[in-house]
């Protein structure tokens, strides 16, 4: 148990910041389904794919002051940020062990706006489905959001990439 609340630690200290909630979801959610050693359960939810356990967890953390959370009024909205504390780096240190290829990946994932991160998930919740019928799925979960056929190809082009940090 204390590993999986470590494993979280690591992905905010190798992100350095990470800016909003469901940002920090679909960072996990997706280097969870590159096989990194994630365990929180999600479901699909209307920002894609969510897990209350990766929130319970994270409010865990704060408590336990391993990690710290912000709030940052914007108006019309709350927009939260967490990063490591001293006491964080040493937890994560005594329980992480080393996955090839997780920094970039984390590093290239946090330079990613929440709404692109919100199309990857949700492809990849999808996985299972063809490329075309993923298409499908997603313009219909997230009619929403109105993504365009630019950004479904580099979803799937960034994808790639990051199968390729998970292979170095």
């Amino acid at each position: 148990m204390l590993e999986e609340h470590a494993n979280v630690v690591r992905v905010v200290s190798l992100a350095g910041e990470v800016t909003g909630r469901k940002k920090l979801q679909k960072i996990v959610y997706i280097a969870k389904k590159l096989n990194y050693p994630f365990h929180e359960k999600y479901h699909f939810h209307m920002y894609g794919p969510y897990s209350e356990e990766l929130t319970m967890r994270v409010e865990e953390l704060c408590t336990m002051g391993f990690l710290t959370e912000r709030k940052e009024d914007r108006g019309s909205y709350q927009q939260y940020r967490y990063e490591v504390t001293d006491k964080g780096t040493t937890f994560t240190e005594s329980f992480c062990k080393e996955a090839g290829g997780l920094p970039q990946i984390i590093e290239e994932l946090n330079t990613q706006s929440a709404r692109f991160l919100e199309l990857v998930s949700s492809l990849l919740y999808f996985d299972e489905l063809s490329r075309e019928q993923q298409i499908v799925k997603v313009r219909t979960v997230k009619a929403k959001l109105n993504f365009t056929d630019e950004e479904f190809e580099h979803a799937f082009t960034f994808m790639t990439k990051l199968n390729q940090f998970k292979n170095n």
